[in-house]
């Protein structure tokens, strides 16, 4: 976990330097629908959340992450507009009594049972330190600033693509899938690949394949089509 809470402030760190260093946050993201000010907003809201989180799995104080979708939005749109040191200084401030409660955590913690909003989607506690590095470096991408999956440590891309392939493989009707990066790793998802064409690439770019569905960095002699909404 200690490995997670560093990477997670290093890449902080490069996110707000990027960020503070944009002349213009009005621009598109590469989230539909969202400009680079509503992923930043996005970010220091998800802090909060996370902190509230780690109450609930620590004190026991019964919150969820959010407390609707709706809400979830509607503060992430009321964010947005404002002058972008104040954004961007939320994104940096945000992130200093969430590291402080991440770091709350122990192995007794691991398996407490977390709610997204009240009656939705659960996860585990343990999950909170790998959750924040991957909004972190994922929405960092999608700030579309010049940082991609390739710029990521070789050991948090595989930390990455293990989880979508996780993710992959716990949807109904996803394709079976053989992946091969050109650092030499192998991955299989689903009961029946024999046969199955591979995907190659680099790591990075099977990652942003099946992390945002761009398929620029992969080759394939039919690339499969992969389930919405992973």
């Amino acid at each position: 976990m200690t490995d997670l809470l560093a990477a997670i402030d290093e890449h902080t760190a490069r996110l707000v330097s990027d960020a503070r260093a944009c002349d213009d946050l009005s621009a598109p993201s590469l989230c539909e629908g969202w400009t680079r000010d509503h992923v930043l907003n996005h970010l220091a809201r998800n802090a909060e959340a996370l902190v509230r989180l780690v109450g609930a799995a620590v004190d026991g104080t019964g919150e969820t992450m959010y407390a609707s979708p709706e809400r979830r939005d509607s503060e992430i749109d009321d964010g947005v507009g404002r002058d972008p040191e104040v954004v961007v200084g939320e994104v940096e401030q945000s992130a200093v009594p969430l590291a402080e409660a991440l770091r709350r955590l122990g192995p007794e913690h691991r398996d407490v049972v977390l709610e997204r909003t009240p009656g939705g989607p659960t996860f585990k506690g343990g999950m909170l330190p790998f959750m924040r590095l991957r909004e972190v470096v994922y929405h960092h991408v999608d700030l579309d600033l010049g940082f991609g999956f390739d710029d990521v440590e070789g050991d948090l891309q595989v930390l990455f693509l293990e989880n979508e392939l996780k993710r992959q493989q716990g949807v109904e009707g996803a394709p079976p899938l053989v992946l091969r990066s050109d650092e030499g790793d192998t991955w299989r998802v689903g009961d029946d690949t024999d046969g199955v064409p591979p995907v190659t690439g680099s790591r990075a770019g099977i990652l942003t394949w099946l992390a945002r569905q761009d398929p620029s960095g992969v080759r394939a002699e039919a690339l499969p089509e992969l389930t919405a909404g992973l």
